[in-house]
């Protein structure tokens, strides 16, 4: 759980600073390189901006299912037998906490790096999203190297 803390205080410390720095400071957007911007966009929906619909009633429901995925999720993490699965599920656990504590806030979470290139546009999304990508990837690697029992958890 303290890897899920520290993914969370981190997300919420870098959202304030953007928040800060973009809204407080009336800057809708900002480019910092020639494939990278620091946007202000608040997601409704859930992650990259899927089933957005622009309620900020829906996000409650996304808080409750959020919730329920994370009590899930610290079951798992209970009863996980891999560095592996440790490592995945406290990047999600953090991540998701992080964006249900923007939308309790604010009805919405604050994302704010913005990624393009060559006509191509990835949704613009924070740090919360990014620990909660690699935490899937952290579970999908373990799921597909399960005979590997070197990374397994003892006493």
């Amino acid at each position: 759980m303290a890897l899920a803390a520290s993914v969370l205080i981190l997300d919420q410390a870098v959202k304030y600073v953007m928040y800060l720095y973009l809204i407080a400071g009336f800057r809708p957007s900002v480019e910092v390189a020639p494939f990278f911007n620091l946007v202000v966009v608040w997601n409704y929906g859930v992650s990259f901006g899927l089933f957005n619909s622009g309620s900020s009633e829906a996000s409650f429901i996304f808080v409750g299912l959020a919730a329920a995925i994370v009590i899930g999720l610290g079951v798992w993490l209970a009863r996980a037998e891999t560095q592996v699965i440790l490592l995945g599920l406290g990047l999600v656990i953090g991540g998701a906490i992080g964006n249900v504590v923007d939308r309790l806030r604010y009805g919405a979470v604050f994302d704010f790096l913005d990624f393009h290139a060559f006509g191509w546009h990835w949704p613009a999304f924070n740090v919360a999203d990014a620990a909660i990508t690699i935490g899937v990837a952290c579970l999908f690697w373990d799921a597909f190297t399960a005979g590997d029992k070197s990374g397994k958890i003892t006493g």
